[in-house]
C-alpha cells in the first residue's frame, strides 16, 4: 500500500476522533491505533477506558505517550493503517518530559519523518488551540504555539487534511 497521510483537525468534542475511526476502518487490512493519553487521574481514567470500550477489537491498541516516532518505526510494514490520536497530548507529553525548547522542536521534527516514512496509511488527529483567545500564562502560550507549528508541519506532510466542527470534517488540503 502506497504512504498516504490523512490529518484530521479541529476543536475540542469537534468530532475528529469519530471521524478518523470512520476513515480508518474503511481502509484494508490491518489496523493499529496509537493512543497517547495516560490516565494520571480517575476522570481520565474512565475516559480511556471508555474509548478503549467503544473502540472494540477492530484495532491493535499501543498506549504511547512519548515514544510515537519510534512506535511508528515498529509497526511500519506490519500494519497497513495506523491512527494516532493526538498529538496535542503528545505534545503535552513531550513538553512535561524534555528539557527546552530545541528538544521538542526535535523531537516534532521526529514525528514527522516517521510519520512520512510509514509503509501505510496514518490517520492523524489533533486539537486546533489557536482559534481562542490569548492564552494568560506562559507555559499555555507556548504550548499554543508548538502546538499550532506541530499542527502546519504535519498538515504541510499529509496527503489530505481535514478541519471538523459539530462533527463535520470538512476537507481543507
Amino acid at each position: 500500500m502506497a504512504n498516504k497521510i490523512y490529518f484530521i483537525t479541529g476543536g475540542a468534542r469537534s468530532g475528529k476522533s469519530a471521524y478518523a475511526e470512520k476513515l480508518a476502518l474503511g481502509m484494508a487490512g490491518k489496523r493499529a491505533y496509537i493512543a497517547t493519553a495516560q490516565a494520571l487521574d480517575a476522570e481520565m481514567a474512565a475516559r480511556i477506558a471508555k474509548h478503549q470500550k467503544d473502540r472494540g477489537h477492530v484495532w491493535d491498541t499501543f498506549e504511547e505517550p512519548l515514544a510515537v516516532a519510534e512506535l511508528l518505526r515498529k509497526l511500519s510494514g506490519r500494519y497497513e493503517a495506523v491512527l494516532l490520536d493526538c498529538l496535542t497530548l503528545w505534545l503535552s507529553n513531550v513538553m512535561a518530559h524534555t528539557d527546552g525548547d530545541g528538544a521538542v522542536i526535535s523531537r516534532s521534527e521526529e514525528l514527522v519523518a516517521a510519520l512520512r516514512a510509514f509503509t501505510g496509511v496514518c490517520v492523524v488527529v489533533s486539537n486546533e488551540v489557536g482559534l481562542g483567545i490569548v492564552p494568560d500564562n506562559p507555559l499555555a502560550r507556548k504550548f499554543r504555539d508548538f502546538a499550532g507549528m506541530l499542527n502546519q508541519k504535519v498538515a504541510q506532510a499529509a496527503d489530505e487534511v481535514y478541519f471538523t466542527a459539530a462533527g463535520i470534517p470538512v476537507k481543507i488540503k
